[in-house]
């Protein structure tokens, strides 16, 4: 029997997901980010595939979403968008504290993945942190300064209110540190997924599928897949469900 408990893992609002008879045992553990304007719950599915495969999934809520909403308006919410990766890559390590004090993450096996904003968090996570063993990146990018102002331009023309050039810059000089497409280094030739919608107009494909191929040309050894889905944009399919979870089985 697959479980779904609403906790509060490090002082964040999560969902775990795990079976019945594994609760409080150490199990190799997956923490999936989900989308922008998106909620915990909505990664359910996966989440259930995950746990009938012997994996404890943690689901955090990011910060001005679901239970952590505080009503800002969409103009808020999107000058808030790095603000809220930034949140989310600082609250992982308290999330992985909190679970290694009670015991329940096995051998270090700590894998990380997530949706479109949830993936570029992902990215940023594997810049950041050599614990994680391996990633999926759902439709995100690993090029956070040139999505960043590919997000800034489309808000400028869109939005009354306007983003300056000194503005952008202090947010390119906040990003540069955990932008992976800069420092590939950091990966350290752990296993890395991408897939995306071919037909994506959110997140541009051609920056996952750049990093992929920069990956193959340096010396980096550790296996890396990109996939592409044709007729498909914004959104997860099956086959892109299916294929995470063969991934963390194959690599945590």
């Amino acid at each position: 029997m697959i479980t779904i408990n609403n906790e509060n893992i490090a002082e964040v609002e999560s969902l775990v997901i795990e079976a019945k008879e594994h609760k409080n045992k150490p199990l190799p553990t997956v923490i999936f980010y989900h989308g922008f304007q998106s909620a915990k719950e909505n990664n359910l599915t996966l989440a259930y595939l995950l746990a009938k495969e012997n994996y404890r999934v943690i689901l955090p809520e990011a910060r001005y979403h679901g239970e952590r909403s505080e009503n800002l308006t969409d103009s808020e919410m999107s000058l808030a968008f790095w603000d809220i990766i930034l949140a989310n890559i600082a609250e992982l390590e308290k999330i992985k504290a909190d679970l290694e004090k009670d015991n329940l993450i096995l051998n270090y096996r700590i894998g990380v993945a997530g949706t479109s904003m949830g993936g570029i968090t992902t990215t940023a996570m594997l810049k950041e942190y050599s614990w994680i063993k391996t990633g999926v990146v759902l439709m995100g990018s690993p090029d956070l300064t040139k999505f960043s102002s590919q997000l800034i331009e489309n808000f400028n023309k869109t939005s009354e209110e306007k983003i300056s050039e000194e503005e952008e810059a202090e947010v390119i000089n906040q990003l540069l540190p955990f932008d992976l497409s800069k420092n590939i280094k950091a990966l350290n030739n752990r296993p890395l997924m991408f897939w995306h919608g071919e037909l994506d107009d959110i997140v541009p494909i051609n920056q996952s599928e750049s990093f992929v191929e920069l990956l193959k040309k340096s010396s980096y050894s550790g296996e890396v897949k990109m996939l592409k889905e044709k007729n498909r944009g914004h959104h997860l399919s099956r086959y892109s469900i299916l294929e995470t979870v063969r991934w963390f089985v194959k690599h945590l």
